[in-house]
């Protein structure tokens, strides 16, 4: 029997409100200001999830029990899949002290902790971004930042920052053709639209970045190097985006931000080097740098082996995220699972929709066109070349399992929540709170898309939760549709740092289980002033000249 959802249940939109925030209250709060464990307050923010589902929205208990299931398994495959296997080849390449010479060679480009910030989490972070999403960037740069000497607080929380700019872009896309396909708008307008409001942003956010890092005196001594990767990021962003379309924004973006920084860093120094790891570290003076400077020693050769390995998995993530090869190895390895008594029986109901609408409940085993398969297969390649056998491999995989389990019980079960206030319309009477804003809706919708993205944990999956209910409280307002469900994916990035899903990744790659509050709180007032500046952005597209010529028509 199919059952309606409804967005006020207790017919009191102040009180419904409340009741839909206590499992995210009970989340984060566990976890920011009560230190309880990350997978402990994700499970028990999932439980008052099913309670609230099933006594106040009324969803049937079966029903409920069913979505947290099929989240938890979506958790698993595809996030949780990426996260082990990220950290087996990072496992792999520290074992045998390759990811040793790679970090010292980073050093080769600059001694700078400030510039290596900038190129790893940045420009590194937003090609991963680019390629794969779904934390990978983070995984990956939080590993390499800890690498360098950056604590594990600094490493995280950097790059949760740095991985802003590139996130509605990402995964080759991904977001933007969902948000098209879920409202019915022009792709290529909508890709248009949000190349003109994140390209502010890609040159704002390096300078946060460093700001966040090591203050502002600090940042403004490298100002010139932060510029140049903003503005070689920002520039192919917006041309990309509205000539070409919402594929390959991130990739080139974050090609030609780390060559052109690669390329300036080259000819211009700073006055001064940031040596220390921490931002109460110290400078020295160049000649002092110099002077100190204790060459690594290593041979070409050495570390050249040394990035093969991230070499083989920037590759191979890159063709996996290829829409060809995606289809190609769904055709011989997709298996779709629809739910009994779940699939098309929750009905969205308006204003959310139009018209009601089924929802579908099918679970897509994708195993072999998941990106984690594509990272795992480059850890088996990259094992080989550093000269792993089999066994050794498959002990090392092990010994990764047990590193990240409670991780993958906490991925788990953050998405088991995250589907049942989806299933229930718990999301949906929060995204109506910020649709009654009025005439003040476009501050708020670039909000909604923070919000979104924050309980979900993707960009994508927050496109799909409120594109629909963007478009339809724009038109009632009388504002461009375009311009607010672009902003609900341009807002969703500045969420995507303090999401439950990406501080345990962080904290997962940071081997610093157990402290994801100290990381929350770390990020959240930077995730909060930046999305409330792209809702300043996004008010000012639609009521002030000149940025009102900037929406797409």
């Amino acid at each position: 029997m199919a059952w309606n959802q409804v967005y006020d249940p207790l017919n009191n939109a102040w009180l419904s409100t409340l009741c839909a925030a206590l499992p995210i209250l009970v989340l984060l709060g566990g976890i920011a200001f009560f230190h309880v464990k990350a997978h402990v307050a994700a499970i028990q923010g999932l439980v008052v999830a099913l309670l609230v589902a099933v006594f106040v929205f009324g969803m049937p208990g079966t029903m409920a029990s069913k979505t947290a299931v099929w989240g938890a398994a979506f958790g698993l495959l595809p996030i949780g899949w990426i996260v082990l296997n990220i950290i087996f080849l990072y496992n792999l390449t520290n074992d045998v002290g390759l990811f040793n010479i790679l970090q010292k060679s980073i050093t080769g480009v600059t001694d700078d902790r400030r510039l290596q910030l900038l190129l790893v989490a940045f420009c590194f972070g937003a090609f991963f971004e680019g390629a794969a999403g779904f934390g990978t960037p983070v995984a990956v740069t939080a590993a390499i930042l800890m690498g360098l000497g950056f604590t594990p607080l600094s490493a995280a929380g950097l790059s949760l920052i740095a991985n802003t700019a590139p996130v509605a872009f990402g995964a080759l896309g991904t977001p933007i053709i969902v948000l098209s396909a879920v409202t019915g708008l022009d792709l290529l307008k909508l890709s248009a639209m949000v190349g003109r409001q994140l390209p502010f942003f890609s040159v704002i956010v390096p300078f946060w970045l460093i700001w966040a890092f090591v203050g502002f005196r600090a940042m403004i001594e490298i100002w010139p190097a932060i510029l140049v990767a903003g503005v070689a990021f920002a520039v192919p962003q917006f041309l990309v985006a509205n000539y070409h379309g919402p594929w390959l924004v991130d990739v080139v973006a974050a090609i030609c931000s780390m060559a052109a920084l690669a390329a300036f860093l080259k000819i211009w120094h700073p006055k001064r080097i940031w040596h220390a790891a921490t931002r109460d570290g110290g400078t020295i003076s160049r000649e002092e740098a110099e002077g100190a400077r204790v060459r690594h020693g290593f041979t070409g050769s050495q570390v050249w082996k040394a990035w093969m390995p991230w070499v083989i998995l920037s590759v191979l993530v890159f063709l996996w995220g290829l829409p060809q090869v995606k289809d190609f190895l769904n055709g011989i390895s997709v298996f779709k699972f629809p739910i009994e008594g779940l699939d098309k029986m929750v009905i969205r109901v308006p204003p959310v929709v139009p018209k009601p609408t089924p929802e579908a409940a099918v679970y897509t085993l994708n195993w072999l066109s998941a990106t984690g398969t594509g990272i795992l297969i480059a850890s088996i390649i990259a094992g080989l070349v550093m000269g792993y056998s089999f066994p050794k491999m498959v002990k090392t995989y092990l010994k990764t399992l047990n590193i990240v389990k409670y991780s993958l019980l906490t991925i788990a079960a953050m998405l088991a929540l995250g589907f049942v206030t989806k299933g229930a319309g718990i999301d949906s009477t929060l995204g109506l709170a910020f649709a009654k804003t009025g005439w003040l809706y476009p501050f708020f919708g670039a909000m909604l898309g923070w919000l979104g993205v924050a309980l979900t944990g993707s960009d994508t999956s927050s496109n799909v939760l409120f594109g629909g209910l963007q478009k339809t409280s724009a038109e009632q307002l009388g504002i461009s549709p375009i311009l607010m469900t672009a902003a609900n994916s341009s807002g969703g990035v500045m969420g995507k740092m303090i999401d439950a899903q990406s501080i345990v990744v962080a904290s997962t790659a940071t081997n610093w289980y157990g402290h994801e509050g100290d990381i929350l709180r770390y990020v959240f007032f930077h995730s909060l002033a930046l999305a409330a500046l792209m809702g300043l952005l996004v008010m000012a597209q639609a009521y002030v000249y000149p940025f009102t010529e900037m929406v797409v028509r």
